[in-house]
């Protein structure tokens, strides 16, 4: 046995790239012109996260617009917004340097994904030499696009959410049928839903709970075989180097988020000031059977909003300290969050994104190094690479 490792998802996109895809908003490039630049970045993230050693990798979303909005539009600007959405919906989180995220706006029904995942997958998956993980979005995410008060005309509230999760499962379904071997769900939203900023009106409508049951109409769709390798990330948000929720406690999130029934969770840690008080809420809330699979609990021990590069041995220690709260046979290693979650993102506390993308190679290394460092020190055999 040995402690697995994994990526969340996104990887900072190159300068040139987020110019291509500024240029393509304004009409400067062609679709063609810019899916080379986005083919150009994906195979370097492939090919360099390969070098780190990691026994899994990803293309490191550079095709998406950004985490939730891939199904929706080509770019994070909006261009090829689908036909039933207008620009104008509500904020998804207001960070803590003040900047926002905005989600359009369902206008009509029926919803279907414009794109999915597997769409950018296939694209991506012959270029890799070892398995290949996809991060999806959640139904809860996209359940925000629905107005908050009120039904749509003639497309009520009960028809979109099933609609939503009729795409949501053909989204990871899709993803394992193109070759992904596992495909994790980003939930972001469970810990901002645990806030109540005035600004930000969804925020204070004590959603957790519907998120969770939404989440679950999905994920009750498989089989336990298939829910091992379906896994559910939370974070308190990773955008410009700032965060949405940091300031939510873990224990007002986990016990509910551990009733999702997923194989695996990817839970951003490295950031945490008390981190072992939530390795014992990890292991107090996480569960040995949820609906016939094991809940593996993938710890955070990088940060991918700070520029200094985590050594082995922190995130060896970090893994031998939970392994006194998490059975180590649930117990795996993993970034905070993605490195890049929005496609358009300067990264101002690294410098620039280029500058950013070697330091998010160097970090995975890392964390690869020090997860193999922690299978030996705590009797279990080292990780393949």
């Amino acid at each position: 046995m040995s402690i697995p490792t994994e990526n969340v998802g996104s990887l900072p996109r190159p300068a040139a790239l987020q110019t291509a895809i500024a240029d393509y908003d304004a009409g400067k490039i062609t679709k063609a012109q810019l899916e080379r630049e986005q083919d150009k970045a994906c195979r370097d993230s492939i090919e360099r996260m390969e070098a780190t050693g990691a026994p899994i990798v990803s293309d490191g979303e550079q095709r998406a617009s950004s985490f939730a909005t891939y199904p929706l539009a080509d770019t994070l600007a909006g261009t090829g917004l689908a036909a039933n959405l207008a620009a104008d919906g509500q904020y998804f989180a207001i960070f803590t340097d003040g900047h926002h995220r905005q989600l359009p706006r369902l206008t009509g029904g029926p919803f279907r994904y414009k794109t999915y995942a597997a769409d950018y997958l296939k694209k991506s998956i012959g270029m890799a030499r070892k398995p290949m993980k996809q991060a999806v979005i959640a139904p809860s995410m996209l359940s925000l696009l629905y107005p908050l008060d009120g039904e749509l005309k003639g497309y009520s509230r009960e028809q979109f959410l099933a609609d939503l999760c009729d795409e949501c499962e053909r989204d990871i379904r899709k993803a394992f049928e193109v070759g992904a071997k596992r495909v994790s769900v980003d939930f972001t939203e469970g810990r901002l839903a645990c806030r109540n900023d005035p600004r930000n009106p969804w925020t204070g409508r004590k959603m957790l709970e519907h998120f969770i049951e939404l989440n679950n109409r999905v994920l009750d769709r498989f089989t336990a075989a298939e829910r091992v390798n379906i896994g559910i990330h939370t974070c308190p948000g990773g955008d410009c180097d700032s965060t949405h929720s940091a300031d939510v406690d873990y224990a007002d999130l986990l016990p509910s988020m551990f009733q999702m029934n997923a194989g695996y969770f990817l839970i951003q840690l490295a950031s945490e000031r008390d981190r072992e008080r939530v390795y014992q809420l990890i292991g107090k809330h996480s569960r040995a059977d949820a609906n016939g699979v094991p809940q593996v609990c993938f710890i955070g021990v990088i940060n991918p909003l700070d520029p200094e590069v985590e050594t082995p041995e922190q995130v060896r220690d970090e893994l031998v300290l939970a392994a006194k709260h998490i059975p180590v046979e649930r117990l795996g290693s993993t970034d905070d969050c993605g490195f890049s979650p929005f496609s358009i993102d300067v990264k101002p506390k690294h410098g620039s994104p280029d500058v950013a993308r070697d330091i998010a190679f160097q970090k995975i290394a890392s964390r690869v190094e020090g997860t193999a460092m922690a299978a030996q020190q705590l009797g279990l055999m080292a990780e393949a690479r």
